[in-house]
């Protein structure tokens, strides 16, 4: 059988924690940032977990991670 390929985009954006689930950035912190507030800011620094229902194609598209 052949090697299955990565998703190289995917692979840069996802990590995977201790217990196997998929840890993301959260989105909407790149630009216009002067009408967001300050906590709205600070709480998009943080990481989120893949949602339950995005993480079998999550899986497909990252076989080795």
């Amino acid at each position: 059988m052949p090697k299955m390929k990565t998703s190289r985009a995917a692979a840069k954006r996802f990590k995977v924690t201790g217990t196997g689930k998929l840890k993301r950035n959260k989105a909407y912190k790149r630009h216009i940032l002067t009408k967001k507030t300050t906590k709205n800011k600070r709480n998009l620094r943080k990481p989120a977990m893949t949602d339950a229902t995005n993480v079998k194609n999550m899986k497909k598209i990252l076989p080795y991670l």
